[in-house]
């Protein structure tokens, strides 16, 4: 029998994604799957806070086994910026365009272009709290580069490659991404349950 897991995200590209690494080993559910149609203030400073007030949400009101995750941009020569506030980094949540461009405004003219993509999972097992993390270094390109992904993908070049997350199939991108190493460790930790 297939267990349910909640994510706890409505972000659709990010349920692609876990849906994809899971497989048909759980099935993955949304906020929106279990009637939850609230907002989540990520209050916290740090990603491992802001992915537990989510889990502790959830767990919270339905008693569901979930995960959920935060993740961000970080840039070496901006001091770690955008960090948890990549998803709002021009003003508007999920405004991907703006946050790409403030991004490239302020490294105009910037030679350490130095970067990671940076996930922490945390996962409320029965009432138990356990933590993931992921990260993939890289560099930020001068231009767009791709249509797959979202975010900061077009912008984003891994170490070792040539091309940007967005210009990778999913099936790539998940085999190296800080949200496929996060998920790696929590899908071998749920294997064990």
């Amino acid at each position: 029998m297939i267990k349910e897991l909640v994510f706890a995200t409505n972000n659709v590209h990010k349920i692609e994604e876990v849906a994809f690494a899971v497989g048909d080993q759980f099935k993955i559910l949304s906020l929106k799957d279990i009637g939850f149609n609230e907002e989540i203030q990520e209050t916290g400073t740090t990603f491992k806070a802001n992915a537990s007030i989510k889990t502790h949400r959830i767990f919270n009101k339905f008693g569901l086994d979930c995960f959920g995750d935060d993740s961000g941009l970080e840039i070496e020569a901006l001091y770690g910026e955008p960090g948890v506030f990549s998803a709002r980094y021009a003003g508007e949540h999920g405004n991907h365009e703006a946050n790409i461009k403030r991004v490239l405004d302020q490294l105009e003219g910037v030679s350490n272009r130095k970067a990671q993509f940076k996930t922490v999972i945390s996962l409320l097992w029965k009432g138990r709290e356990f933590w993931f993390e992921g990260i993939v270094t890289g560099a930020i390109r001068t231009t767009l580069c791709g249509k797959h992904g979202f975010g900061y993908d077009p912008i984003f070049q891994p170490d070792g490659y040539n091309e940007s997350f967005a210009e990778m199939s999913l099936e790539k991108k998940n085999s190296i991404s800080h949200r496929g190493k996060a998920l790696k460790q929590l899908i071998a930790f749920l294997q064990t349950l």
